[in-house]
């Protein structure tokens, strides 16, 4: 059973018979239907049912005379907006037709590893050589099976406009560091030995979520999963109809990144409102964008 199912409201499920019965549902009543030829006799399928806003299940496999044959299947929530265009690699996961992305954003500052969403259409593009010709954009989404909530961290306005100054130099800095600039790597480095000093100071007298607002690292073992912490633009409370739990569905600005998340609210401790803080773990998912 996937764990990430009760992120999209499923915590109900116990038992594998009733995981097989969604998926069947999931088979026969799609809402959207993706294929790829793979070769004269198969192609790659994906089925995809939206069981509540934005959020379900996509069941993946091939499909040949013989009929559908599943191969693996993955909940997913759906973001909003354009969350990074940076330059995207994407590579195969095992022996299975289900790919990871990668993409070095610099105002996160680690290589981003992403599960992707939307293959059959990846695939589709890369049978087509398209790829290379176009200007690709990716729209991040999290899953999340364990959070709370913090109180925001009070500001002035000038520091509010100065954080954000600091934030646009950094990141040019570290584009001109990328670029094999030496200025650009010791100004970084000295920058980083003087925030380390600061905070370990600052640390003696105060609590560490009142000296960082936000943070995205990588978490655990899997390399699609970050610990994050992010402030809230605006949240909405959505019910699974088939199951009757809430799920929150909040969008994050998130060191300077905006994306979505939806966890289920009893997975949730606090409660999430705007300009608050969520922190907690995520499964990273991610839509590749192709122009039409």
């Amino acid at each position: 059973m996937h764990s990430y199912l009760r992120a999209i409201g499923f915590s109900s499920l116990k038992k594998e018979s009733e995981v097989n019965q969604l998926l069947q549902e999931t088979f026969r009543d799609y809402t959207e239907r993706n294929a790829v030829r793979l070769d004269k006799q198969s192609a790659f399928v994906e089925y995809t049912k939206e069981f509540a806003d934005d959020m379900g299940i996509t069941v993946c496999g091939e499909m040949d005379e013989n009929g559908f044959h599943q191969e693996y299947y993955f909940p997913y929530f759906r973001g909003t907006g354009i969350s990074t265009r940076e330059a995207l690699t994407v590579e195969k996961q095992g022996s299975r037709e289900s790919y990871a992305g990668v993409c070095e954003d610099m105002r996160v500052g680690v290589s981003l590893i992403f599960y992707v969403q939307n293959t059959a259409k990846y695939k589709k593009e890369q049978i087509l050589n398209q790829l290379v010709q176009q200007n690709i954009n990716t729209t991040f989404s999290g899953l999340s099976i364990q959070g709370k909530i913090l109180l925001p961290v009070r500001k002035s306005e000038e520091q509010v406009i100065s954080g954000r100054e600091a934030s646009v130099k950094r990141t040019q800095m570290m584009a001109k560091a990328r670029m094999g600039d030496e200025e650009a790597i010791e100004s970084l480095t000295l920058e980083d030995i003087d925030l380390y000093s600061m905070v370990t100071q600052r640390l003696h007298q105060e609590d560490v979520f009142t000296i960082v607002d936000t943070f995205f690292m990588p978490y655990g073992m899997e390399c699609d999963q970050y610990q994050i912490m992010g402030i809230i633009n605006h949240v909405t409370t959505v019910r699974n109809p088939y199951t009757g739990e809430f799920v929150y569905q909040m969008n994050l600005e998130c060191n300077d990144m905006t994306f979505d998340i939806c966890i289920n609210k009893a997975d949730l401790t606090g409660e999430p409102a705007e300009g608050r803080r969520f922190k907690g773990v995520i499964w990273l998912q991610g839509r590749i964008n192709f122009e039409d």
